[in-house]
């Protein structure tokens, strides 16, 4: 699935994942392809994203998830 994370002036993820590991407002969420749509906030942690080249993380403090059928979009 495609996944970017971006903050307002830069990219930090703009890949195929495997998986998305956020820390959502209600707990962790993890999204995988074809995760049914949902818009979130998310609060501070770290956000995991696995893909064919390994695991990467992210800390953050706060932003917004959108999960499409094709692919997930956070905005710190």
């Amino acid at each position: 699935m495609k996944v970017v994370i971006a903050k307002v002036d830069q990219n930090l993820f703009d890949g195929e994942a495997k998986s998305l590991t956020v820390p959502a407002a209600d707990g962790e969420m993890t999204v995988l392809p074809e995760h049914m749509p949902v818009v979130t906030t998310l609060k501070a942690g770290t956000i995991t994203v696995r893909s064919a080249q390994g695991e990467q993380q992210f800390p953050i403090e706060s932003g917004v998830l959108e999960v499409r059928r094709d692919g997930a979009t956070v905005i710190l």
